[in-house]
């Protein structure tokens, strides 16, 4: 199982309403390099959901439940299926990841405008030691 982090701005698409509707369809991605993480989902794999802007900050977890596959709006994109599986509050701020001084060289504090990246194991266990029994 890989894990993975996905923004969404929570005006067009919170986590409270994926939440509500439980699945969705993550479309909207252009970026060459958040393409190639979509590209790498599978099955299983484990989604950090981060609410952008004002709220900057990893909200909810989401599990892969399809294959990427093309865009039918735009071909040269690939979307994903992803099921809602747990908010997670209060939420891992963006100022708590960057203040811990672990995660200089991650996209998620280099790239600010990157929408999908995959996230690094030492993510991972951070996550799994703030948010226990919550994270896969």
């Amino acid at each position: 199982m890989d894990f993975f982090l996905a923004k969404t701005d929570p005006d067009t698409y919170s986590i409270v309403r994926f939440a509500q509707e439980q699945k969705t369809c993550w479309d909207g991605v252009s970026n060459p390099q958040a393409l190639r993480a979509i590209r790498q989902m599978k099955p299983g794999d484990l989604v950090f959901i981060y609410h952008s802007g004002r709220e900057a900050g990893i909200c909810g977890m989401a599990k892969v439940i399809s294959f990427p596959r093309e865009d039918t709006r735009t071909p040269k994109l690939s979307v994903i299926d992803l099921e809602f599986v747990t908010m997670l509050d209060p939420p891992m701020t963006l100022k708590e990841i960057k203040d811990s001084g672990e995660f200089d060289d991650w996209s998620l504090v280099k790239q600010a405008r990157l929408s999908t990246m995959t996230a690094p194991p030492k993510f991972v266990a951070m996550m799994r030691k703030k948010y226990p029994g919550k994270i896969g």
